[in-house]
């Protein structure tokens, strides 16, 4: 045993948590709960993340009984805000813990091929950078829609919401029958249920259009679209049915369901709290389990945020595919995939909660980004059940944000390419801010969730 294994063991013992590693897998148990982590000796165990980690693993229903089946993490693994990101959380079909993916509902993923290599695009770079700029960062968008599309989308689904968007503003040159294509690359958008009831009155009420300040917007914090060059092929015959090629160039976005997600996950972590049970001892963590019709209810109100969210990455491809139309003359960018990584998701006759983790399931595609100086990556789940058929959402942070902004003086000089209106920003998510993606996949390899496809190396990044 390391001399480093025993200091951290005694570490954790002083906040009673029994700690084992093998084989680059710790166990961690405390008096109530148990969970798995995946992750190499080379990278850090934070004690708040596990501490995180074992409250939500021994949630129990209002009825006293244990909510969790099962609770892992992968190797992007740090605090957060309540639930730790890189967890995933197994309860029956019947339970669900509204705080376990918090506010951020369905945040994840989005990859297009744009048909077009960096020798093509490198000569008018200025002009794209320009132009994406300008409608990503810069508002400079115009993206009406009819509130009947916004009700279509929350009752119906992504197809009736394609079907009811009339041609106006960026609708005006949108492809639909390719847009209804690509819902099929969705990954677990078919699995969600929604009722527009739970939307704010903006989306459904009496005007005829709505133009949503969000709608189009990556967000602030670690969201970004980023134009990446295929690096390497790792699978040829994977990377081939992608339409992925050495050289060529990708968008890569990343954003979640914005104000709709945080009135609906702010909403909900309040009715789980107030729906316990008049004299029955509130939990000491504060985290809530809601069952029965309640916990159905849940996930009809995360599926309207949820829905958004995938309707979000949809504007903003659709912006990038304008503007390669506006500076080159061609739109051949192909969806590759669309994955989450905060929601709730019925497998397996289990509710999976995922907190910055992405489903792994075998054959699907997962996307599975670095930082702004380090490479993402394309990978086939391998559908592992230890691990909840998941798989990272990125390479986790390994520094607070204020910790970044502290040391502002190391991070000058850096060659990654960030476009922003804020350069607090540029620091906060700096490369040096995030664990090194390399050994994070390796994990994930070497224990059988992942195969990777290809290797992307990060040309331009945008950040609000």
């Amino acid at each position: 045993m390391s001399s480093h294994l025993i200091r951290l063991q005694r570490a954790f013992a002083r906040a009673k948590i029994d700690l084992r590693f093998d084989n680059g897998v710790y166990r961690v148990r405390d008096e109530a709960a148990e969970a798995t982590i995946l992750l190499p000796a080379s990278l850090a165990l934070e004690e708040r993340a596990v501490q995180q980690l074992l409250a939500f693993a021994s949630v129990k229903t209002p009825t006293g009984d244990a909510a969790v089946c099962a609770a892992c993490a992968t190797p992007d693994f740090h605090p957060g805000a309540i639930a730790p990101v890189g967890s995933i959380v197994a309860t029956d079909a019947d339970v669900v813990i509204p705080a376990a993916i918090g506010t951020d509902i369905n945040c994840g993923m989005r990859l297009y091929s744009t048909g077009l290599s960096l020798a093509q695009l490198g000569p008018r770079q200025e002009a794209l950078v320009a132009r994406l700029k300008a409608v990503l960062l810069e508002n400079e968008r115009n993206v009406p829609l009819p509130t009947r599309a916004f009700k279509a989308l929350f009752d119906a689904g992504p197809l009736a919401f394609i079907d009811a968007i009339e041609p106006q503003g960026l609708w005006a040159g949108v492809d639909r029958d390719r847009l209804a294509d690509e819902v099929s690359r969705c990954i677990g958008l078919d699995s969600l249920t929604a009722d527009s009831h739970h939307a704010p009155d903006a989306f459904v009420g009496t005007r005829e259009v709505y133009r949503d300040p969000c709608l189009g917007t990556p967000g602030s914090g670690n969201h970004f679209v980023e134009l990446q060059v295929v690096d390497e092929v790792m699978d040829r015959h994977a990377a081939y049915a992608a339409g992925l090629k050495s050289g060529d160039v990708v968008v890569m976005i990343h954003s979640g369901s914005r104000d709709l997600g945080f009135h609906v996950g702010v909403r909900w972590m309040d009715r789980a709290r107030d729906a316990w049970p008049t004299g029955v001892r509130h939990p000491e963590s504060k985290l809530y389990a809601l069952a029965g019709p309640l916990a159905t209810e849940y996930l009809q109100a995360m599926g309207v945020a949820a829905r958004y969210a995938w309707a979000n990455r949809v504007v903003l491809g659709e912006m990038v595919r304008a503007e390669l139309q506006r500076v080159f003359g061609a739109d051949d960018a192909r969806l590759v995939v669309d994955v989450p990584h905060n929601v709730v998701l019925t497998e397996q006759g289990r509710n999976i909660h995922r907190k910055g983790a992405t489903p792994a399931h075998d054959g699907n595609l997962a996307l599975i980004p670095g930082s702004m100086g380090d490479h993402s990556y394309v990978a086939l789940g391998r559908g592992h059940a230890d691990w909840l058929w998941s798989c990272s959402h990125g390479a986790g942070r390994r520094m607070r944000r204020q910790q970044a902004r502290a040391i502002v003086g190391a991070f000058h000089g850096g060659d990654w390419h960030c476009v922003t209106l804020r350069e607090e920003r540029r620091i906060e998510e700096a490369p040096e801010a995030y664990k090194p993606i390399g050994p994070v996949i390796d994990a994930q390899r070497e224990a059988g969730l992942i195969e990777p496809v290809a290797r992307l190396r990060p040309w331009v990044t945008f950040k609000a």
